[in-house]
């Protein structure tokens, strides 16, 4: 079972856990504070309490983003014991930094560097404990949905093929129901009797959900039975919209354009087009600041590694918003001669044109700056789908259906494809990228720029992708 939050469905398992660390978070700071001055003397009571609430609020706001910078809260994440363990250590300390800075900007919420620091420690040590208990006493199964198929040709595959643990989180299959006239493609043993009514097969099984996933809805369309059904409380919902909820992309193998035109999402108005470009110009001051001091040291060690007279960017074509060429800036991380006749290559893994410093830059993503010029100047925007070489882009528009779609938004320096699929460098890559990117064209809001925004710190910092 999911909910959306932010333009994301998240498993309500994963929900409930950043609810208790919530609380977790809020009551850590009071317990510092009663352990640090073992107790409030009546003239200090209100003004402490009055003072802890919204101390109590910054403290807990800043962990729980910091944990889902790193990665903490996300279905996808395959990191043991131990790598989890050094992801909290680093989220917390993180969080502890930046409430420290909201205090000291606003010095009226000061309560003094041993109840933070207090509060940081019983913050651990109760996420800790909170996440072992959690894991060991709540069985997922009680968060799953029981999905009823209805459908057996090779359109079920689509389900049934989910071998990742991520996207099969949120339910579990009951079984399939066939239509009249419709080959098997699935276990026989798997296909449920409905001569009685589907209505009936579904109280029986205690089905939550009905995915319709026919071959042809031409032909014996059970409108009467599936119209009992969702007027008796069970959801029924279209294959394409079920895998995007559960998948976080739109799949291509069963997408057509319908879809595309009657459905929800890929709105793009006025206030949304405005809210985009302040986001940009804010985050793009924001992180030249923050950053000035890395791009100065990268240009330095270019200039060091190849020469004075070296090259310290590197302009590129790239294909950006309705299709149009823009030249895409970056701090140069390979050869000068990487591409000496002229033919585009994908980058690969141990690229051996990248130069000492590339490697460096490029797994920092610190080569990635200098696109801050871009969004600027209006070519890119901070969140979007990665630019692509119009080589490339004109290859791949013959091969794969619906590509050309990716450009009726702003190519972003980050992106939902960028967070959820790993570096592509291939035609196979691309189209699996292009599946992510979809969902975000559909489902892009403030919050879910925002909320990507905050998700590539775990990208960045722990080097995922680079190449």
């Amino acid at each position: 079972m999911r909910v959306r939050l932010f333009g994301q469905y998240v498993h309500v398992s994963i929900a409930a856990l950043a609810g208790i660390e919530a609380a977790i978070f809020f009551g850590s700071l009071f317990i510092a504070y009663w352990v640090r001055f073992d107790t409030w003397h009546p003239t200090a009571e209100v003004s402490a309490r009055n003072i802890l609430w919204p101390c109590a609020a910054v403290f807990c706001v800043d962990n729980i983003v910091s944990l889902l910078a790193l990665g903490l809260y996300s279905s996808r994440q395959r990191a043991r014991t131990a790598g989890m363990f050094v992801r909290l250590v680093a989220a917390i300390v993180a969080a502890m930094m930046v409430t420290a800075a909201v205090f000291y900007v606003f010095p009226s919420l000061w309560l003094g560097r041993g109840v933070l620091a207090l509060a940081s420690v019983f913050s651990l040590v109760g996420t800790g404990l909170g996440r072992g208990i959690f894991a060991r006493m709540v069985d997922e199964s009680l968060f799953k949905r029981r999905v009823l198929v209805y459908g057996v040709g090779q359109r079920t595959a689509a389900i049934s093929g989910l071998r990742r643990r991520s996207d099969r989180r949120g339910f579990e299959i009951v079984g399939f129901v066939a239509p009249d006239g419709e080959n098997i493609a699935v276990p026989p043993e798997r296909v449920l009797d409905a001569s009685t009514g589907i209505l009936k097969l579904c109280n029986r099984h205690d089905v939550h959900e009905i995915v319709v996933a026919m071959e042809d809805r031409r032909r014996g369309f059970p409108i009467l039975g599936l119209l009992e059904c969702r007027l008796a409380g069970t959801e029924v919902t279209e294959l394409l919209t079920f895998l995007e909820r559960e998948t976080g992309r739109v799949r291509i193998d069963v997408l057509n354009p319908s879809w595309m035109i009657f459905g929800e999402g890929f709105r793009r108005d006025p206030l949304r087009l405005f809210s985009a470009r302040a986001l940009d110009l804010i985050a793009s001051l924001a992180l030249l600041i923050l950053s000035l001091p890395f791009m100065l040291l990268t240009i330095l060690a270019i200039k060091f590694e190849d020469g004075w007279r070296a090259p310290i960017f590197y302009g590129q074509a790239r294909v950006g918003l309705g299709g149009q060429p823009f030249k895409v800036l970056k701090f140069r991380s390979m050869r000068t001669d990487a591409e000496r006749d002229g033919q585009a290559q994908w980058a690969q893994k141990s690229d051996p044109r990248v130069t000492r410093v590339g490697n460096v830059i490029r797994k920092l993503r610190i080569d990635e700056l200098p696109q801050i010029l871009n969004v600027v100047s209006g070519h890119m925007s901070f969140v979007g789908p990665r630019p692509e070489r119009p080589q490339f882009v004109a290859e791949l528009a013959q091969k794969i259906p619906y590509y050309i779609q990716r450009h009726c938004v702003k190519p972003g320096i980050t992106g939902w494809a960028q967070l959820c699929y790993p570096y592509g460098s291939s035609e196979q890559d691309a189209l699996e990228k292009l599946q992510y990117d979809l969902y975000y064209i559909k489902n892009n809001t403030l919050l879910f720029d925002l909320a990507i925004l905050v998700q590539t710190a775990e990208v960045v910092f722990m080097g995922k992708g680079a190449r």
